[in-house]
C-alpha cells in the first residue's frame, strides 16, 4: 500500500534513469578523454617521424671518444649511391701557410685548381695512392688544374712548410656531406647505408666506416675515436723513399 500516493515501481524507474544517465555522462566524458589521449600520442607519432627522416632527413650527430661534437666528419651516401659528374673546377687555396680549406670534398673525376694566394712560393704535393702529383715552387695560379679520376683520400702537403697539411676526400656519390662545428650533420631520408672518414681517425687514413643508415637511428649518434696528428715525414724523405735515394 502506498502511504505517500506515489507509485514505488515508478520512482525506482525514475531513480534508475537518473543513474543510468549519470553514469553514461560519466563513461562519455571518460571516452572522450581517453581516446584524446591516444589521438594525442598518434599525432606526436607522427610528427616526431617526420622530423626523424619522413620527408626531410635524419639529424646525426659525430662525437670523438671523449663526447666532445665532432667537425669535419665525412659522411658519403653509399646506397642508394647517386653518381654523376661534376664539371665545376674545385678550389683549395693557400692561405697564411695553411691549405685552404683544410678538408676539400669533391666528386670523382673532378678538377682541382690551387691558387697560391700568399705573397711566398709553395711547393704542393702528395704520395696518396689515390692521386700522386707534385706542383713545384710558385706564385700566383697554376695554368692547368688536376684532376682526380679515383676516389679516396688525398692527403696534401708543402715541400717548404712541412705544417701545412690538407685533404681532399674523393666521393663516387653526389651525396657527401660534411659534420659542422656542432658535429651533425643531416642525412637524407633516401639514404639506406653511409660512409664515415675523418682526417685524424685512428683507423688507417684511407680506411672508411660503412654504417647502415637504419642502425644510425636507433643510437642517433656516432663515436668516432681520434688521434693528434702523427708527425709527418718531411718531402725529402718521402721522396727518397719512393725514388730509392
Amino acid at each position: 500500500m502506498n502511504v505517500s500516493g506515489h507509485n514505488p515501481v515508478r520512482i525506482a524507474q525514475g531513480r534508475l534513469n537518473v543513474i543510468r544517465r549519470t553514469v553514461g555522462g560519466v563513461w562519455a566524458a571518460f571516452s572522450m578523454t581517453l581516446f584524446g589521449c591516444c589521438a594525442v600520442v598518434l599525432m606526436t607519432g607522427v610528427a616526431y617521424g617526420a622530423e626523424s627522416g619522413n620527408g626531410s632527413g635524419y639529424t646525426l650527430q659525430l662525437r670523438d671518444q671523449h663526447g666532445a661534437p665532432l667537425p669535419d666528419v665525412v659522411v658519403e651516401v653509399i646506397a642508394p649511391l647517386r653518381a654523376g659528374s661534376v664539371q665545376q673546377i674545385a678550389i683549395m687555396d693557400q692561405i697564411d701557410k695553411q691549405f685552404h680549406p683544410r678538408l676539400l670534398t669533391i666528386m670523382q673525376g673532378q678538377a682541382v685548381s690551387f691558387p697560391n694566394s700568399d705573397d711566398i712560393r709553395h711547393h704542393v704535393y702528395s704520395f696518396s695512392d689515390t692521386k700522386r702529383f707534385e706542383l713545384k715552387l710558385y706564385a700566383g695560379t697554376p695554368i692547368q688544374p688536376i684532376r682526380f679520376e679515383q676516389s679516396g683520400v688525398v692527403v696534401l702537403g708543402c715541400n717548404i712548410h712541412d705544417s701545412m697539411v690538407g685533404y681532399i676526400y674523393v666521393s663516387k656519390s653526389k651525396d657527401v656531406l660534411t659534420t659542422n662545428q656542432q658535429g651533425t650533420v643531416q642525412i637524407p631520408a633516401y639514404a639506406q647505408q653511409v660512409a664515415i672518414w675523418h682526417a685524424l681517425q685512428t683507423q688507417d687514413i684511407d680506411t672508411r666506416r660503412v654504417v647502415a643508415v637504419a642502425e644510425l637511428q636507433q643510437s642517433g649518434s656516432v663515436i668516432v675515436e681520434i688521434q693528434a696528428p702523427a708527425p709527418r715525414n718531411t718531402f725529402s724523405e718521402m721522396f727518397k723513399e719512393h725514388h730509392g735515394h
